[in-house]
């Protein structure tokens, strides 16, 4: 088992003893919080926080981080305050804790509201310190090393949530070593069968493919100790989950990705890279086209190698990287790679810029975060993003971007400016008057073309692809949809005041405040709002304006009742999903331009529109409604000759109409009879019931459920 003194000595090799002690001290607060608390695995929790500070000095992080990942479930599990933790250990540390922690006193309608709102929480505290990330992700990788005692649903629900999230973010920041581990850990938790036949398929190839792996290497060194050229050459492994994904996605076999070997060739400066590839292409053919230059064009995450595919000896494809060592140190660690945080360090100009992208990334989520005010839209835009296929494509003044693949000019209209994509009306592509929709390709030249008046176009959703043009979109739309409305609301509830001889004007800033408690909207814009988006009724709520005298006059002239209370002055339906009747508890949530959906207060798409955050209202039906109601009932029913007859007169003869009748053949002698009626009630929808159920070759009479349509 790890120890405090196996980290101390680890540490020694780059922190000084003064901030070895600093964390030693910070294991053994952690030591003392969870006293007592045992993991699933039965071992001491605070072995978990060890383990977590151990991932971090393998990539050699500075001490604060490594105090934090001892500290990181603290505040969390404790009851200790983020306040005792900056008493005790400064505001950094304090800063990074607070981020990793999760909102645990904030109960959730969904785990993946959870999910999305703890991510939101994380985003903030990244803007202010990137380590919070560094520390999280390996809080992950340790928890992922070690799901094995957590029960399979568990499993795969943290497995999934891992490779949707935390695997591409550690992608997204160039941590290769960390990806990796985390997709072959999911992979195991996902599709554990699958990978157990993968991993018995590579081991049953390991000693055949190894010897013919190191004979293309020693022939690949040989060649360039000739060329004297100074050089590391080392066989590439293909790990498990990427494996699964090429057979996947390609539609290939075990064996036909098996078939190309990898090798990676590390030497001493960018130079020499480009003498070792002349040196490759000489020694093998190289495949046209798939040649790729990553020095010149970093990728987002700061990644820089040169690519090609050569074909070998008996045919054998042969994928070669070839980069420096300090590009090696990139592609494995990302930004913890020579980091920032150390005092005194010299980092150069690719890790700096590395850093860079690092925080414009997180500046851009904090970005799209003020934009969307769903937590589970913003977590949706942040997955577009992470994806890590991309096309590299140049502004007219020759500046690079680098886009998601499929990005079109409405992409690259919003990645370089808000307002450039918000006036965006057309483009150009390699100087050709081109669609806004065609998907872009590396090495294209795009030029937007703008119009001050212009705007986003609805249809623009259907292609974009980023987060930010979505976000963006979304932004506007919504802005000018309630710009509009208001107009239109406006409009439609003076022209209804005047069919009372009133007008906007004359309406008292008392009845304007009754009709503000009545709706419990915030403000009379808000009135206009839903009026135009048809939420509301323009007539009623001018009946809601009128000065005593005039409702009372208006009510002599219209004496029905309001069929559900609390839904005055607004546009209702009732929902087909679940199909509600008087008698039944109900609730009413807002749908753009429907009004009040009514729903049974246990239906499945009033929980959904919870999730989704839409206005709920409590509904009650009025005590004198009248009219009726359509409600889905099921019948089961022996074969006899004629029943379905039978029950159709005797359903018609209850003061009810059938709608519509559905019969299903459950076996050879049962079937089953689904029947839409009209009804006054639930007492009304009782006696008819109990009236069927008394036909003799009936077995059951049932009520349909609120559906989940």
């Amino acid at each position: 088992m790890l120890s405090i003194l196996d980290l101390a000595e680890k540490i020694s090799e780059y922190l000084s003893p003064e901030q070895v002690d600093q964390v030693k001290r910070a294991y053994y607060y952690a030591e003392q919080a969870h006293d007592n608390q045992i993991r699933r695995s039965g071992e001491p929790y605070v072995t978990h926080p060890l383990s977590v500070a151990y991932i971090l000095a393998e990539m050699r992080m500075d001490h604060q981080s490594l105090q934090s990942a001892m500290l990181h479930d603290v505040i969390e599990d404790t009851g200790i305050t983020k306040e005792a933790l900056t008493e005790q250990f400064g505001e950094a540390v304090a800063g990074l804790v607070d981020g990793v922690s999760k909102l645990t006193q904030i109960e959730f309608m969904s785990h993946a509201e959870a999910q999305a709102e703890n991510f939101q929480k994380m985003a903030m505290a990244m803007a202010n310190d990137i380590r919070v990330i560094m520390v999280k992700l390996a809080d992950r990788l340790h928890n992922m090393r070690t799901i094995g005692v957590l029960r399979p649903d568990k499993r795969r629900r943290i497995s999934k949530e891992t490779l949707e999230i935390y695997s591409p973010i550690a992608n997204r920041l160039g941590m290769n070593d960390i990806r990796i581990e985390l997709e072959d850990l999911c992979f195991f938790g996902v599709h554990p069968m699958r990978a157990s036949r993968i991993l018995a398929a590579l081991n049953g190839i390991r000693d055949v493919r190894e010897a013919l792996v190191e004979k293309s290497r020693v022939i690949m060194a040989d060649h360039l100790e000739n060329e004297q050229i100074p050089a590391r050459v080392v066989g590439r492994e293909k790990h498990l989950f990427s494996i699964y994904q090429k057979m996947k996605s390609s539609g290939k076999s075990f064996k036909e990705i098996m078939d190309v070997f990898g090798f990676r060739i590390v030497v001493n400066d960018v130079d020499t890279c480009y003498r070792v590839l002349g040196a490759m292409h000489a020694l093998f053919k190289p495949v046209p086209g798939q040649f790729k230059d990553y020095i010149a064009i970093p990728k987002s995450n700061g990644y820089q190698s040169l690519h090609t595919i050569l074909i070998g000896r008996h045919g054998i494809p042969i994928e070669v990287q070839i980069r420096t060592e300090e590009m090696e140190d990139m592609a494995n660690n990302g930004i913890a790679a020579h980091w920032l945080y150390k005092e005194g360090s010299e980092v150069s100009e690719s890790v700096s810029s590395s850093h860079n992208r690092a925080r414009q990334w997180v500046q851009g989520l904090l970005e799209m975060q003020e934009r969307t005010g769903n937590s589970l839209e913003f977590i949706e835009n942040v997955k577009i993003d992470l994806f890590p296929d991309e096309v590299y494509v140049f502004t007219p003044k020759g500046k690079i971007l680098e886009l998601p693949s499929g990005a079109t000019a409405i992409d690259f209209a919003y990645a370089l400016h808000t307002d450039l994509g918000n006036q965006c009306v057309g483009c150009y592509i390699n100087r050709r008057l081109s669609s806004l929709s065609q998907p872009l390709e590396s090495g294209q030249t795009v030029d937007i073309i703008t119009s001050v008046n212009a705007g986003p176009n609805p249809v623009w959703l259907d292609f974009v692809v980023t987060g930010k043009a979505r976000s963006n979109i979304h932004h506007v739309l919504k802005h000018q949809q309630a710009e509009q409305s208001q107009e239109l609301g406006k409009r439609l509830l003076e022209k209804a005041l005047l069919s009372f001889d009133m007008s906007l004007d004359a309406v008292t800033p008392e009845a304007i405040d009754g009709l503000l408690a009545a709706t419990g909207l915030e403000s009379v814009e808000s009135v206009y709002q839903d009026i135009g988006m048809g939420n509301r009724v323009a007539y009623l709520t001018a009946k809601q304006l009128l000065p005593d005298g005039l409702v009372e006059q208006d009510e002599a002239n219209e004496n029905k009742a309001l069929v559900i209370k609390g839904t005055e002055g607004l546009i209702i339906k009732y929902a087909k999903c679940c199909h509600p009747i008087p008698g039944d508890s109900i609730l009413g949530h807002f749908n753009a331009g429907r009004g009040v959906l009514v729903h049974v207060d246990h239906c499945q798409q009033v929980n959904e529109a919870r999730r989704k955050k839409a206005k709920i209202i409590d509904l009650a039906w009025n005590d004198q409604v009248e009219g009726e109601f359509t409600v889905p009932i099921r019948v089961e029913i022996k074969h006899e000759r004629g029943l379905i007859a039978t029950l159709a007169t005797k359903i018609n003869s209850l003061d009810t109409n059938i709608e519509s009748i559905n019969v299903l053949d459950l076996d050879a002698f049962n079937s089953r009879v689904d029947i839409a009626i009209n009804v006054h009630d639930r007492v009304h929808l009782a006696r008819i019931m109990r009236h069927i159920k008394n036909i003799k070759s009936v077995t059951r009479v049932s009520r349909v459920k609120a559906t989940n349509h």
